[in-house]
């Protein structure tokens, strides 16, 4: 039976995370998602229009804090689509999106997760929200530096997706 892998996937906005997973995919079918997929949805009611500027990545980083504060939401989320990747019998590998060390070191505890920081020299890291300000703030098993072409992250992907 082959072992489903659960790797935390960080890095400051810009670096080429999606990058990365998009090179991973003929490799691996792939499950991709975020801790602030449910705060996307509900920062569109409030009238976030899927921007990515800096006053977004802040007001998308407080309304994490804020739900997690409350109800623990975020997390609840990411627990529950880790339940149904592991039911799922056609995925075997899920990429989750999380930025903040406690909650990581909470799902890799939890669900023996990988971790993984994506870096890039070529991009200054964003420090003006929470989330990607703590990015550097965590031991990763693994770390990719997307300092080079196109070529050489798949070339890093590749790499990546089949030694695990």
């Amino acid at each position: 039976m082959i072992e489903k892998k659960k790797i935390i996937i960080n890095g400051s906005g810009g670096v080429g995370k999606d990058t990365f997973i998009e090179f991973c995919r003929p490799y691996a079918n792939i499950t991709n998602i975020s801790s602030v997929d449910n705060i996307k949805e509900s920062a569109k009611k409030l009238g976030w229009d899927g921007g990515k500027t800096e006053k977004d990545r802040k007001f998308l980083s407080d309304l994490k804090i804020l739900s997690g504060k409350y109800n623990d939401g975020p997390y609840d989320y990411i627990r529950n689509e880790i339940v149904k990747f592991m039911q799922d019998r056609s995925s075997y590998t899920m990429f989750i999106h999380v930025r903040e060390p406690e909650e990581i070191d909470r799902l890799k505890e939890e669900f023996n997760c990988i971790t993984l920081l994506i870096l890039n020299m070529n991009k200054e890291q964003i420090v003006t929200n929470m989330a990607d300000a703590n990015v550097m703030r965590y031991q990763y098993d693994h770390v990719i530096n997307n300092d080079g072409d196109l070529e050489d992250l798949k070339r890093k992907a590749t790499e990546f997706i089949t030694s695990i």
